[in-house]
């Protein structure tokens, strides 16, 4: 069944949204607080209202609805398409995973919590979903560059 084999790696999806969520409960009641490995990361609790880095803060409903579309789109992509690459289609069940997570917090409390802070670099507070997309997105380029490094090969160019 074609759609059967489209929905491998949902498992992926889950997990992500499973760990933000588990993470989250703890960070909001104040079980993840405090410094984790001494001058290298942290947890203090923080909302986001806006995307990464506090973008387009203030933007509920615009966020929102991009966010769904964009995880909707992702979805469809991966149920219609079971025979891309499985490196692809991790970093996207996670990229979906993470937004998933992200877009229940903004749609049940208007913002996001972050809890995850980097003590040896100036950076934004973050969280389990926000690393699951961005090692999706890193897992998109990889495939995305072993794709294309295989068809300069197959054409005869180095």
């Amino acid at each position: 069944m074609q759609l059967r084999r489209g929905c491998r790696g949902w498992q992926w999806m889950l997990l992500a949204v499973a760990a933000d969520r588990v993470t989250k409960v703890l960070a909001k009641r104040r079980v993840l607080r405090g410094t984790l490995i001494p001058g290298v990361v942290s947890f203090r609790s923080a909302r986001n209202s806006g995307m990464a880095f506090s973008m387009l803060s203030g933007h509920f409903w615009l966020l929102t609805v991009f966010t769904a579309l964009l995880i909707a789109g992702i979805l469809v992509y991966l149920l219609s398409r079971p025979g891309e690459p499985p490196l692809l289609r991790a970093g996207l069940w996670l990229i979906a995973g993470g937004g998933l997570g992200n877009l229940y917090d903004r749609v049940t409390m208007g913002s996001v919590i972050d809890f995850i802070e980097l003590d040896f670099v100036r950076f934004a507070i973050f969280n389990v979903a926000d690393v699951c997309i961005c090692v999706g997105a890193a897992l998109v380029l990889l495939s995305a560059w072993r794709n294309e490094r295989g068809k300069g090969r197959t054409h005869g160019e180095v």
